[in-house]
Order: structure tokens, then sequence, then C-alpha cells
């Protein structure tokens, strides 16, 4: 059976995707910057209103993936917060200046999840080598990885997709994630992945009658828009993947 988790960035969006049939979220914030960190009142709400499994992005900050101490300990206390709260995962990943995985920083923070899941996130599609960074993440006991195969979408990088679902020998899972949706899913299938990440991203309209003229915030083509998952966008993804 395979095993579709949303990309959540707010509480519609992990509601819809329940409503849908999904069997997971990865609960965030931002998720135009990649995804930080929710506030604790949004993993609240969202576990209160659902009853499939919530995964949490903790991530202190957009850019890059090498953190300093201070965000280090920012990272580790969102993740006990996280467990306080009641998260069934944690989804991070963390760098070294080389572009090699932090094994070391890793490792502690898959203890401190315990028992909870961990998913390396795509941190990893910015690593020097994936293959060694495949065995890197297995050896800090790390559950998953979300990739999408070292390119922009994980159709683009489906071959890479294939290669690491062979090399880690079901020693960790390889979920592509990144651009999925019901017209490629069927070839990522043949990756021989099983779970699979998407956002089923739509773009709705604000009901502010009211709107300010002149003023901004950065992006005005935006600032009235909702960025929500669709569920009508998840349901005919797990159409597909329940008849695979």
């Amino acid at each position: 059976m395979s095993t579709l988790e949303i990309c959540a960035n707010s509480l519609q969006s992990a509601i819809n995707a329940q409503e849908a049939g999904a069997q997971r979220i990865e609960l965030c914030e931002n998720i135009e910057q990649g995804g930080t960190t929710p506030s604790y009142g949004l993993i609240t709400q969202t576990r209160k209103h659902l009853n499939i499994k919530i995964n949490v992005l903790i991530r202190p900050r957009s850019g890059d993936f090498l953190y300093s101490d201070l965000e280090f300990h920012v990272i580790k206390e969102d993740i006990r917060i996280a467990k306080q709260l009641g998260a069934d995962g944690i989804v991070c990943g963390i760098l070294l200046p080389n572009g090699n995985v932090d094994i070391e920083r890793t490792k502690v923070l898959v203890e401190l999840a315990r028992p909870m899941s961990f998913t390396f996130h795509r941190a990893f599609d910015f690593t020097n080598d994936p293959f060694k960074s495949l065995n890197d993440i297995i050896s800090t006991g790390a559950d998953r990885i979300l990739t999408s195969g070292q390119q922009p979408s994980a159709i683009q990088g489906e071959h890479l997709i294939r290669e690491l679902v062979k090399q880690s020998k079901g020693k960790i899972i390889i979920m592509p994630g990144s651009g999925v949706n019901a017209e490629n899913i069927e070839y990522l299938l043949e990756t021989g992945a099983f779970e699979f990440h998407m956002s089923g991203i739509s773009s709705i309209d604000s009901k502010m009658n009211f709107r300010k003229l002149g003023m901004t915030l950065g992006n005005r083509d935006t600032e009235y828009k909702i960025q929500e998952s669709s569920v009508e966008k998840i349901k005919a993804v797990l159409a597909i993947l329940n008849r695979a």
C-alpha cells in the first residue's frame, strides 16, 4: 500500500488533507519559502482536528541548512515541544559547510525525537554526493528521506530517486516530493517508491472586500490570495495510488 503525505501550510490545508483521504501530513508554515516551523498554536489545533499522522517540519528559518549553535538549540527545543503537543514525527535536516550531512547533530535530533519518526527533508537535495549522503543519513537512524532527486521537481529527478530506492536496500524510506500530482504519480511509482509527498496547493481569492490602494507588504499579487491544499488534487492522486 502506498502512503500519501500532504505538505499542509495551515489548519484548513490539514483538514482538507484528511478529508481527501491522505494518510499523513507534514505541517509547516511559509510554504512559499520551502517551509518553516509551524507555531505551537497551529500544531495544537491541528492535533485537535486530525486523527491521521502529523509530522512537524522543524526549520527555524528559510535559506540554507547550515545552522549556528543558537539555531541548533532552537531546533532541539522545537522538537521537544512538538513531541509534547502530540506530533507523530519530525521533519528536519542539517548540513555541514562542505555540503555533507551533519551526521553528529542529526543523530542527536533523531534520538531526541524518539519515539516519533524522523524524516530527513530536502536538505538532502543540496548535498554534494547523494549516495554518500544516503549512507550518512541511514547511519543516523532516520526513518526516511524526502527528496526531489536533487532536481527542482521529483519527476525531473526520477532517475536518481530510482537509484536511491535501489541503493537504500530497504534500510530507509525514499519519499519523492516536489511537483507531485495526478499527471506524474504513475511515473514516480515506477521508481519503486511507496511513500509520496505533495502539497496540492491551490490559490484562493481572499474574502476581503476592502483593499487598501497603494499599500503592500511586499507583493500585492499574493496579498489577497490564500494558498491552500486542494481536496480535489489530493483525491486525484490517491485514486491512482489506490489502483496501483
